[in-house]
């Protein structure tokens, strides 16, 4: 084709792009006499914070995808107008094209300027369209994971946000699509997660899965009951939370454990809802799961229904305590194999009761197998029988109600302020202490999973009569779990804890010695608000007073939980350490500690202790009045 004939198609272009140009020029302007670039809707888009030290602003999505303009992530303005200028922009595909890639920023600028479609060519977007209309949203869901104590990522429990379809109903959700953030990674070993997670090693990114997988992770798998939050949003309202999910998921953020995790950025893809909406502003330094779930509760208006999905951990918790003792034996006997659905015994039992025995056995072995139990011969002909044998008995489903309990957000607050006093040998003392988070054995678990302890950070100051102010205690990791066994699970107790703690020497030093402990064994129920427990534990301390700088011991712990009342709690333990490596210190303690919960965050906590270290043996008590934030 000649040359002139592209120079003649250039001389009948410019004009129009000379035209593009002044559009674009005039919007970008009008965009700074409206001070766009300062509005809370920009900064939501873009993920804009102040700088905590330095003046300015940054942005805390970290992949530069994710920006127009060269210093986008730390200048607001120059990336909004760079965005109203790539507009206008030429793209090899329609797909491509900014118009697409960010389709919740030109809603929103579209909104504020009144584009001229004469003169800005709205682009098709077809990917966009075609994910929106499979998705068919009516509806936004937010749903909380309970804790997961044995897994490092999960021990705060998970939030998540589930697209619900026009067509959906209570019975179908689990084919909706979810929205998640997570760390990026395979990371299977808690210690390094962890460590990585402190750090923001990892990368974080949301990605879409449909419910039905979460739900057999969740519930199936890791046992946690589903608490679903439908929120109440108008049409254009959810409209803009996806729009901006769509300009989210090729994104990436510096994944952090504490902050910027699943429960922070998931508020910060909600609150662009709403222009009012000031969700992540309220966790400057940390945000947890259950906070982020108040956070929303605490809204007015902005849940519509709250719905209880129990674990099937749960579930089957609940047919277990509507068994006799017999129908139990012959429930897991079923499930073993060592028992025949034909069994006369069986058989002799009314139709109900035969119906709760076959389904709570094939529930246990479907458990086992979930959790890759190799001891079960012949699992899946075992599963067959019980189902056969399950469709010859005339009666209805036995499979139990599940009361909810009190909700997660109706919990206490996970942050919690100490202030007492007391006295250790007859010399008396003031106490103040601060657990940023999260929750303790001693600690009222409405809302929580009950015997686990989670614990960051935990400081106490003492300071004596006569003495100047001290550091009792910095203890910035503490983990137990202490779950009963029984003749069906027979789950392992442990706990764990590190960091620096108030120690005698035989020199009769005092000093703060770093170390750690922990212990492993199991629990079992009583009766009816008693749980006890046995484990045998370990214990090293360093430090410049002890002899070679260090002791290192192992013994045993024996205690019991015991809840008289809803408000009241007990606790009480015997534990003794004996020394074989450094200084002999042998430590020893009984110690009974009580807590009576006054209002949601606010209960009186009594120590009573008796205690023996390197020959020095001392008693103490110590009445405090805890605070929950």
């Amino acid at each position: 084709m000649p040359r002139g004939f592209f120079w003649l198609l250039a001389v009948l272009l410019s004009p129009l792009s000379a035209l593009a140009g002044d559009y674009a020029d005039e919007l970008v302007e009008r965009a700074r006499q409206l001070r766009l670039a300062e509005r809370a809707e920009w900064r939501k888009l873009v993920h804009y914070l102040r700088n905590p030290l330095a003046p300015g602003m940054h942005s805390q999505v970290d992949s530069p995808s994710f920006f127009i303009a060269p210093g986008g992530k730390q200048d607001p303005q120059a990336e909004l107008e760079a965005t109203l200028r790539s507009f206008f922009a030429e793209a090899p595909a329609a797909d491509d094209h900014p118009q697409c890639r960010f389709p919740a920023r030109r809603a929103w600028l579209d909104a504020e300027l009144g584009f001229d479609a004469r003169r800005l060519e709205r682009r098709e977007c077809r990917r966009y369209r075609e994910w929106r209309a499979a998705i068919d949203a009516s509806q936004l869901t937010l749903v909380f994971a309970s804790a997961y104590i044995q897994n490092p990522g999960s021990m705060y429990g998970h939030t998540l946000l589930r697209v619900d379809a026009a067509d959906q109903d209570e019975r179908t959700r689990v084919l909706a699509y979810t929205i998640s953030f997570a760390a990026g990674t395979d990371e299977t070993t808690g210690f390094v997660y962890a460590l990585k997670g402190l750090v923001g090693a990892y990368r974080g990114v949301f990605t879409m899965l449909p419910y039905y997988l979460k739900v057999r992770e969740y519930s199936d798998l890791e046992h946690r009951d589903l608490w679903e939050y439908a929120l109440d949003l108008s049409g254009k309202e959810i409209e803009r939370v996806l729009a901006h999910a769509w300009e989210l998921l090729p994104a990436y953020f510096d994944y952090f454990f504490f902050d910027e995790n699943c429960a922070y950025h998931l508020l910060g893809l909600l609150q662009v809802a709403r222009p009012e909406l000031e969700l992540t502003s309220q966790f400057p330094l940390w945000a947890l799961p259950v906070d982020s779930v108040r956070a929303v509760t605490e809204r007015a208006g902005l849940v519509r229904k709250i719905v209880y999905r129990p674990s099937s951990s749960t579930i089957m918790a609940e047919r277990l305590a509507l068994l006799r003792p017999q129908e139990r034996s012959m429930a897991r006997d079923l499930a073993l194999g060592t028992l025949s659905p034909a069994d006369p015994t069986l058989r002799a039992l009314p139709a109900e009761r035969a119906a709760a025995v076959v389904e709570t056995g094939y529930d246990y072995l479907n458990r086992r197998r979930t959790a890759g139990d190799t001891n079960v011969a012949d699992g899946s002909a075992i599963a067959h029988a019980l189902l056969v044998a399950r469709s010859e008995i005339d009666a209805p489903s036995q499979t139990p109600p599940v009361a909810p309990g009190p909700r997660p957000d109706e919990g206490h607050r996970t942050s919690r302020l100490a202030a007492g006093a007391g006295q250790r040998d007859h010399q008396g003392f003031v106490e103040l202490g601060l657990r940023p988070t999260y929750h303790d054995l001693l600690d009222d678990d409405s809302g929580y999973v009950g015997g686990a302890q989670i614990e960051f950070f935990h400081v106490r100051a003492r300071a004596y009569e006569g003495d100047g102010v001290r550091v009792e205690s910095f203890v910035p990791f503490a983990v137990s779990s202490l779950l009963p066994r029984d003749d069906f699970f027979q789950p392992r107790s442990w706990r764990l804890a590190a960091g620096w703690q108030r120690t005698f020497a035989k020199s009769g030093a005092e000093p703060l010695a770093a170390g750690a402990e922990g212990g492993i064994g199991g629990a079992w129920t009583v009766t009816r608000g008693v749980l006890a427990y046995a484990s045998l534990e370990g214990a090293i301390r360093a430090d410049s007073d002890f002899e070679k700088g260090y002791t290192l011991g192992a013994g045993a712990r024996l205690g019991a939980v015991v809840d008289p009342a809803r408000s009241w709690r007990v606790h009480v333990y015997a534990q003794q350490i004996g020394s074989f490596l450094g200084e002999r210190t042998d430590p020893g303690a009984v110690v009974m500690e009580q807590r009576l919960t006054l209002a949601r965050d606010v209960a009186l906590r009594l120590d009573l202790r008796r205690e023996r270290q390197a020959g020095h043996s001392f008693s103490s008590a110590g009445l405090f009045l805890q605070l929950y934030y």
